[in-house]
């Protein structure tokens, strides 16, 4: 697997700890980690990312 770059949120704190990070990879695959715990990571397609992003931002997600 090639090495990956990753970014934090822009709407992370600043600090060190408590940020989502991606990182996309040549395969057309997102990755995403918790930047506390940096070796567990998911992987996604970056539409399936968009449609939970307008999700989350629409309140359309239900607990």
């Amino acid at each position: 697997m090639a090495r990956l770059t990753w970014q934090k949120s822009s709407f992370s704190g600043g600090g060190e700890g408590n940020c989502v990070e991606l990182a996309a990879s040549p395969s057309s695959r997102i990755h995403l980690r918790e930047s506390d715990h940096p070796h567990d990571t998911t992987t996604t397609t970056p539409h399936a990312l968009a449609h939970l992003l307008h999700a989350l931002k629409g309140g359309d997600l239900h607990a």
